[in-house]
């Protein structure tokens, strides 16, 4: 019973600790295996599931809270509708071109900022379609959980 709890622990820190909006995947395959000692391929599932947790609401949310904030309050609809237009008028090409790519590719690079959670107000923000989002951050998320869990183990330990 006592082993149970142990690695139950350790799964449910590891999914929570992907799932939060700094660390996400880069975060939870170095510190499931070096902290909780977890397996390689467990470290990344579970911190892959955790940094997925959080997709679905977030590409909801956006729609929702811009346009509640907007309803209420005409300074925030103003700042948004600039925003918004300035953003899209700079960067719509790229996303035009590219789109669900030009997400994966955001995504799948382990940089800071370059996470699921960043990633959800880019789909937001270009319009690109709920599902396509949804596959491209999901693609993007295991790249990047693969290029953390090389790194982490040593790229020769790898192959």
């Amino acid at each position: 019973m006592f082993f149970y709890k142990i690695v139950i622990n350790e799964i449910v820190s590891t999914i929570l600790i992907g799932a939060a909006p700094i660390l996400e995947i880069r975060g939870a395959i170095p510190l499931g295996m070096g902290l909780y000692g977890l397996s390689p391929w467990a470290a990344y599932i579970f911190g892959l599931v955790g940094n997925m947790l959080p997709v679905i609401p977030l590409l909801l949310f956006w729609r929702y809270a811009v346009g509640y904030v907007g309803r209420h309050s005409y300074v925030m609809n103003r700042f948004f509708a600039w925003l918004f237009a300035r953003t899209r008028l700079r960067h719509t090409k790229q996303f035009e071109l590219w789109g669900a790519l030009a997400l994966f590719a955001f995504v799948a690079v382990p940089f800071p900022v370059t996470g699921a959670w960043t990633a959800t107000v880019a789909a937001f923000l270009f319009g690109i379609p709920f599902w396509k989002s949804f596959y491209a951050i999901l693609l993007g998320v295991a790249v990047s959980g693969i290029i953390v869990l090389m790194l982490t183990l040593g790229i020769s330990a790898f192959i």
